[in-house]
C-alpha cells in the first residue's frame, strides 16, 4: 500500500449512485491508492449520514473519514453525541463530525427550521462537553433545551469537528470554533484565497492558532481521459444544480456578474426543469444549459490531462489551502490523475498532516 498522502481527500458515492454498497469497494480503492480522506454528503435518500459512516470504518484501517456535511438539526444531541463516539471508537480516531447548515429550499419544504449561526456554535460546546464525559444538565440555549446531556463519565474524547462553510458568517464560525473547514466548488482563486485569509483570522482573532485549523478545498476534478458526456454532467451538471438551489449565494461569493443568473433562471427550459439538472438533465439537454453559464464559472476546477490536473490541485495549496477534495470522481476515475500526483508529489511537504481530515498537525 502507498503512503498515505493525508492532503487529498474524496467524496464517496459522487453523483446519483444505484447503492450505497459502491462504497464499499471505492473506499478499499481509495486507501489502496493512498487517498488520504473519505468525505461522506447527505441526502434525505439512500446516503444516510451515520450508516454510511459506520460503512466506510468497517472496511478501512487507514484513511481518515468526515461527514461533510450532516445537520445538528435532524437528530437528538445524544444520537448525534453517540454517533460520533460510537464512529471515533471503531475508527481509533480517525473520524470527524462534520456540520453544515443545510439547503434553506430544502429545510423549507420539509419543515425543519432553518439553521443559525448560534445554534451550531451552542452545539459545538455541547458535543464536546458530552465526548468530555462531563453531565449537562438544565441546559437552555440556541441549540434548544435539554434536561440532561451526559453519555457517562468514563467518556473522555476530543473528536475533531469539520464544518462547510459558504457566508461570511459560516466562514468566521469555522475558524472560530472547528478543526476544519471544508469550502465550496466552484470557488474562483480569489474566492478561496479570501475565505482561507478570513478562517485563518477568525481562528487568531478567537485566541487560537491558526494552523491548527484545516482548511479544505472542495475542487471538482474531471480528467479529460473520462467520457465527454459525463465531464459534461460533472461540470455544466454540477454547477447549474448549484445554481438552482442557491444561486444567489454562489454568484454573491464569487463576485459574479448576477445578470448572467438572471438569464439563466429565465430560461425557459430551466424554468421548466423539475429536479437537479445534473440527476435526470440529457446531455443535448446540459449542452443547451452550457450555452448560458460563463466559462469563467466553470474554470475553476482540474480538467484536462492528468499532469493539467495535479498543476491545478497544486494551486489550491498556493492559495493557502491545507487539503484537497477531488471532488465529483471516485477513486477509480480519479487513478491517472493520482499516478501524476503521486509521482510528482514533493517529499515530506505534507507529512505532518494526521489522518483524521480535522486532526491538528500542531
Amino acid at each position: 500500500m502507498p503512503q498515505s498522502m493525508n492532503e487529498l481527500g474524496f467524496y464517496t458515492l459522487a453523483g446519483q449512485p444505484e447503492s450505497p454498497r459502491e462504497l464499499l469497494d471505492e473506499v478499499k480503492a481509495a486507501e489502496a491508492m493512498g487517498i488520504g480522506s473519505c468525505f461522506i454528503s447527505e441526502r434525505f435518500n439512500i446516503k444516510e449520514a451515520a450508516v454510511l459512516s459506520g460503512a466506510v470504518g468497517a472496511v478501512s484501517s487507514e484513511i481518515g473519514i468526515a461527514t461533510a456535511a450532516t445537520n445538528h438539526s435532524t437528530r437528538h444531541p445524544m444520537v448525534t453525541a453517540a454517533m460520533a463516539m460510537s464512529m471515533h471508537t471503531l475508527t481509533e480516531g480517525r473520524f470527524s463530525l462534520g456540520l453544515g447548515r443545510g439547503i434553506a429550499p430544502m429545510f423549507r419544504a420539509y419543515g425543519i427550521d432553518p439553521i443559525k449561526t448560534a445554534q451550531i456554535e451552542d452545539f459545538v460546546s455541547l458535543m464536546r462537553k458530552i465526548w468530555r464525559g462531563e453531565l449537562v444538565v438544565g441546559h437552555d440555549g440556541p441549540a434548544g433545551k435539554y434536561p440532561l446531556l451526559s453519555m457517562g463519565p468514563q467518556y473522555d474524547a476530543a473528536i475533531p469537528l469539520t464544518f462547510t462553510a459558504f457566508g461570511p458568517n459560516s466562514l468566521d464560525l469555522g475558524g472560530r470554533v472547528f478543526d476544519a473547514v471544508v469550502l465550496h466548488t466552484f470557488f474562483s482563486d480569489e474566492t478561496t484565497a479570501r475565505c482561507v485569509k478570513a478562517i485563518k483570522r477568525a481562528a487568531e482573532k478567537a485566541g487560537r492558532d491558526p494552523g491548527s485549523v484545516r482548511v479544505w478545498s472542495c475542487f471538482a476534478t474531471i480528467g479529460d481521459h473520462l467520457p465527454e458526456e459525463l465531464r459534461l454532467k460533472k461540470t455544466v451538471g454540477r454547477l447549474a444544480t448549484y445554481l438552482q438551489g442557491y444561486g444567489d449565494l454562489m454568484v454573491k461569493t464569487n463576485g459574479w456578474d448576477k445578470s448572467v443568473l438572471d438569464r439563466f433562471r429565465a430560461d425557459d427550459f430551466v424554468q421548466n426543469f423539475r429536479g437537479g439538472l445534473d440527476m435526470t438533465a440529457t446531455p443535448e439537454e446540459l449542452e443547451h444549459v452550457a450555452t448560458l453559464l460563463p466559462e469563467e464559472w466553470l474554470a475553476p476546477a482540474a480538467q484536462g490531462s492528468p499532469a493539467q490536473c495535479v498543476d491545478a490541485i497544486r494551486g489550491q495549496f498556493e492559495l493557502g489551502c491545507d487539503g484537497v477534495i477531488l471532488h465529483g470522481a471516485s477513486p477509480e476515475q480519479l487513478e491517472p490523475i493520482l499516478d501524476e500526483y503521486r509521482r510528482t508529489r514533493p517529499q515530506a511537504v505534507f507529512d505532518h498532516l494526521p489522518r483524521n481530515p480535522a486532526g491538528s498537525s500542531i
